[in-house]
């Protein structure tokens, strides 16, 4: 799985075309709440012959909702699901921004294609 393949994944779930980002929302570009925000923070990967054999990305999907919103972290739980990704879920209030934020962390790995150049 790649990160183009989650980012379709998480579009394709009811109510939320066009509402997904890679990190953030351009500024003042932001859609209404629901809306989520995907990225990868770090790699942890395979090595064989002393090179990058497979890549294993760790990633976060964050929905930012106005109010505990049980259906749509529900919807996004059968997605991941559905993706056959094992999860961990962790939320928090942002005072300052006056939304929640519940985190979806996991990782996919995809066999490492290095690009050729010449």
């Amino acid at each position: 799985m790649t990160l183009a393949d989650l980012k379709s994944a998480l579009s394709s779930i009811s109510g939320f075309d066009k509402k997904v980002a890679y990190r953030a929302f351009p500024v003042g570009a932001a859609p209404e709440l629901p809306f989520i925000c995907y990225l990868d923070t770090s790699t942890d990967n395979l090595f064989a012959d002393n090179e990058v054999y497979v890549v294993i990305y760790g990633v976060d999907v964050e929905l930012y909702t106005q109010y505990k919103d049980q259906k749509s972290e529900s919807l996004i739980e059968a997605c991941l699901n559905d993706l056959g990704i094992a999860w961990q879920k962790s939320d928090e209030y942002i005072d300052d921004q006056s939304m929640y934020e519940v985190i979806y962390s996991f990782n996919i790995q995809q066999i490492y294609q290095p690009t050729t150049t010449t």
